[in-house]
């Protein structure tokens, strides 16, 4: 296939793109045969890596990249996004399928890699508009199922026993987002050097055994089934690897201490009138697992309110350098403040 053809096969391009697409249409042609008109649409809402829907004939696939520009090196690891949903395929974990992985830079100018689209519904406000309290209570409870499901899985028996290091899961992990706080330009939070301090003092002596961890389990990186109250696909699978499954379960109930105007927290709203669960009935559904991960603590959700101000920092950095995946970067990136301030609260509040 020419580029002229490919050119002509270019039919619809949704939102702003940082590739040339007809490379991409040269390539899909190459890989899947006489494909049709291509459409890429960019996938709003993700602050990390960029993601695109893709149609190429009857193929319809997701594609996630690397972001242009110079990139922190352990940031964006799209390449571990693809080895564990190679490895979840066989398992009841809700995820998508995925296809192919390019190393190279020469198609959509980073590496990347596509997997299935699976069809369904995301919502990126937690108290789930549109649906009636039963159902939202149903999709809470779903969203715990997921999560148990994934910390259920053995990683060696899904080939993921070298996905990450064994043992001092928080301790590694207090110490990495340190150092990128640490290595921002972005100045003016002293409540995350204070929310540090608090964390290294209370660091937890025993974790258990290691799970597979998503690093980023929320609302917003869910697909709900487009009309039955559970989950269907776990997304955004950057932050995954081996580690504490207490570290996901208090990122996902921070949502229960922020409130709607910090990225979508739950915090004041009338739960019982929504039908949200109270967050000792979520986690204790969560708790209907075959494996132990010992007990939510204070320390869990602090940590994970530090952490995400952290990632709010690298959002904000990036959008500073014009590299920022999606287009509200720099002002989502201003929650940095909010999210250690509200660390602060919710440490003192034990």
């Amino acid at each position: 296939m020419s580029q002229a053809d490919a050119a002509l096969r270019v039919a619809r391009i949704d939102g702003a793109i940082d590739f040339d697409p007809v490379r991409l249409a040269t390539f899909l042609f190459r890989e899947f045969g006489d494909v049709g008109e291509l459409d890429v649409s960019r996938v709003s809402g993700g602050q990390s890596n960029p993601t695109y829907f893709v149609k190429a004939g009857r193929h319809e696939v997701v594609l996630r990249k690397r972001p242009n520009g110079t990139t922190l090196s352990s940031a964006h690891a799209i390449d571990r996004e693809f080895k564990v949903l190679r490895a979840l395929v066989a398992t009841p974990v809700p995820a998508p399928r995925p296809l192919l992985y390019r190393t190279d830079s020469d198609i959509v100018g980073t590496p990347f890699y596509l997997m299935e689209r699976l069809q369904g519904r995301v919502f990126h406000d937690s108290s789930l508009p549109g649906v009636t309290p039963a159902e939202r209570r149903q999709m809470y409870l779903s969203v715990a199922d997921a999560l148990a499901g994934l910390h259920a899985l053995d990683p060696k028996s899904v080939g993921l026993a070298d996905f990450g290091r064994s043992g001092d899961y928080f301790a590694r992990q207090l110490a990495l987002w340190s150092r990128q706080w640490a290595a921002s330009p972005t100045r003016g939070i002293p409540e995350l050097d204070t929310v540090i301090a608090w964390l290294q003092e209370r660091l937890p002596e025993q974790e258990g055994p290691p799970s597979i961890t998503h690093g980023d389990y929320r609302i917003g990186n869910l697909l709900f089934h487009p009309t039955e109250p559970r989950v269907v696909g776990i997304l955004d699978w950057e932050l995954a690897t081996l580690g504490a499954p207490l570290a996901d379960l208090g990122f996902c109930c921070m949502t229960w201490f922020i409130g709607p105007d910090e990225y979508a927290g739950i915090a004041g709203l009338d739960l019982d009138a929504l039908g949200i669960p109270a967050i000792d009935n979520f986690v204790a559904r969560y708790e209907r697992t075959n494996r132990s991960s010992g007990r939510l603590e204070l320390f869990h959700v602090v940590f994970a309110l530090f952490r995400f101000a952290v990632i709010f920092v690298g959002i904000a950095d990036r959008a500073r350098a014009g590299t920022a995946a999606d287009a509200k970067a720099a002002a989502t990136g201003r929650l940095a403040s909010n999210f250690a301030k509200r660390a602060l609260e919710v440490a003192g509040s034990g």
